[in-house]
């Protein structure tokens, strides 16, 4: 493989680094041959591990009680987008959305994907709860920190 085509070559990195700085992007992720390097803001580099391919969607959770969620208060969270990119809530135009309202999600399930310079990002919740509002549609852009996802931590 020539130099100048991998991704992970010095030059490369520190050209997406500049790029980063130009743009005032604060993170990207990299993929090429099944490797992963994530680039974010400040020179910080940070391998992650190859992810697998999307998920099928959730499976819709059981009715857990017939009180009305609250919108605010501590066990209300928020999914954040981790990154500037294009939000897609589900793999592909023909399946089913990741998650919708109602579900109940774990630490590790995916909701969404985040595009990002070509490179399709699977979203993990990283919380555990129920979704009780989707606060981005499908393709709409998102920002570093943009909140997607309401979460209710109480299940």
């Amino acid at each position: 493989m020539a130099k100048s085509s991998n991704v992970f070559d010095m030059e490369r990195l520190l050209q997406y680094v500049d790029f980063m700085k130009e743009n005032d992007l604060t993170e990207i992720d990299l993929e090429q041959d099944g490797q992963k390097v994530r680039l974010s803001r400040g020179g910080v580099v940070q391998p992650v591990a190859g992810v697998p391919a999307p998920a099928p969607a959730a499976t819709p959770a059981a009715p857990a009680d017939n009180a009305p969620a609250d919108d605010e208060g501590d066990h209300i969270v928020t999914i954040d987008s981790p990154m500037v990119g294009t939000f897609y809530a589900s793999a592909n135009p023909d399946s089913p959305a990741f998650v919708k309202v109602g579900d109940s999600i774990g630490a590790d399930t995916t909701v969404c994907i985040v595009e990002a310079m070509k490179v399709f990002n699977e979203i993990n919740a990283e919380v555990s709860g129920k979704i009780v509002a989707v606060l981005v549609n499908d393709q709409d852009p998102v920002d570093c920190g943009k909140p997607m996802f309401k979460v209710d931590t109480r299940g």
